[in-house]
């Protein structure tokens, strides 16, 4: 009986939301991590139907307990252990940052003109004179 006690920090790394243990303690403590409107605490137990919300690195997660896991398994596995209710704006708004952060390109007509935007503003600022 011992064994279904689980700490939400182990129980997040394990399904994978982040890649070290010490990053989900973290997220923890630094009040990334809420259930029930509150912040949860690393020791936290656990426990089937529970719903976290938790702010990652890219995004915002939302997630209902749906089987304990104590060990980190492949991806294929953990994703068997929670549901993700995350609302699909959060997933959408996730989904510009990564094109525009990640990829190192920024979003079309947003930020510097392209060479040739430049080279149409110096005709066009040219025959002005």
């Amino acid at each position: 009986m011992e064994k279904e006690k689980l700490r939400l920090d182990k129980y997040l790394w394990s399904i994978r939301l982040f890649k070290t243990r010490r990053l989900a303690t973290d997220a923890c403590n630094d009040n990334k991590v809420r259930y029930q409107e509150e912040s949860a605490k690393p020791g936290k137990n656990v426990h089937l139907g529970d719903i976290y919300e938790v702010r990652t690195e890219g995004r915002k997660w939302v997630i209902k307990v749906t089987g304990l896991l104590h060990t980190r398994v492949k991806y294929e596995e953990a994703i068997k252990h929670y549901t993700d209710l995350t609302p699909p704006e959060e997933l959408e708004k996730a989904k510009i940052q990564a094109a525009s952060f990640f990829s190192g390109k920024r979003l079309s007509k947003i930020g510097r003109p392209t060479k040739k935007e430049r080279r149409d503003l110096d005709d066009f600022m040219e025959g002005e004179d």
